[in-house]
């Protein structure tokens, strides 16, 4: 097989989402002035009198407390977005309420709310050390894409911010697709994108199942980033180190290779 193009996964595959999530979380509950318990993630400031986050008096635990619920509310509000139910502006309204047990929050505040909390978030966006230094290796060999489980907005945004949005032909979202990995037709998009069939075609991701093995499902090159070299999953293509990835695709990339980095 030869490969032709990557297609990449950007949130904890190039973008280092998890350690920007937990640092804007923290500096936005001290700034906000939301109380959290004794912890070693404590933002420190005083404590909140009243009903906290989520209705509780005292707020969270801890930041990691809070910043569980808040990713958990995300997941349930961006769903509610995909299938029609909400509009983009609203998901994230409707996420500020739930998340300060609120539903009398009004859309104005809400907004704003919303918007301190993604000045510390976008404050703290950082790409993984090893993310430039391998896309200037693969620049002159393959053609690069990506493809997210986000937004045009989001992710056209992010990669403008962190300075890498001219290295990619094109960004395919699946807010505006209509359908997300792992989904074969996601996949499909994005190669079309490229105009390369999907055994030309490589996929970076850090998700085993959503992102390696749909990508192998739709017929790519499915290629999962184990950052945290959790293991198993020897039917897929692992990689712990983005390093690792241009003498695999220069070498043996055969269809489902197994995995030879563990």
């Amino acid at each position: 097989m030869v490969i032709r193009a990557v297609l990449w996964d950007i949130d904890d595959t190039l973008f280092d989402y998890a350690r920007a999530d937990l640092a804007g979380m923290r500096d936005h509950l001290a700034a906000e002035g939301l109380a959290v318990g004794p912890s070693a993630d404590r933002p420190g400031g005083p404590a909140a009198d009243g009903d906290g986050p989520g209705g509780r008096s005292g707020g969270f635990g801890s930041v990691a407390e809070a910043l569980s619920r808040w990713q958990e509310l995300t997941v349930v509000h961006w769903r509610r977005f995909e299938a029609g139910g909400v509009d983009f502006q609203e998901q994230r309204r409707e996420r500020v309420r739930d998340f300060l047990g609120r539903e009398d929050l009004g859309a104005a505040e809400a907004d704003a709310w919303f918007g301190r909390y993604l000045a510390h978030y976008e404050a703290a966006w950082e790409l993984f050390p090893d993310s430039v230094p391998v896309l200037d290796l693969l620049a002159g060999d393959y053609r690069h894409a990506v493809l997210s489980n986000s937004s045009i907005h989001n992710q056209e945004r992010k990669l403008r911010v962190l300075g890498v949005r001219d290295r990619f032909e094109a960004v395919v979202c699946a807010a505006e697709l209509g359908f997300a990995k792992p989904a074969a037709e996601a996949f499909h998009a994005a190669c079309a994108a490229l105009g390369l069939p999907p055994h030309e075609v490589a996929y970076v991701g850090d998700q085993p199942d959503i992102d390696a093995r749909g990508a192998v499902e739709a017929g790519l090159l499915g290629i999962w980033l184990d950052r945290a070299g959790t293991g198993g999953r020897p039917e897929l293509t692992r990689i712990t180190d983005l390093h690792q990835l241009p003498p695999l695709l220069g070498g043996d990339t055969r269809f489902g290779a197994p995995d030879t980095f563990r």
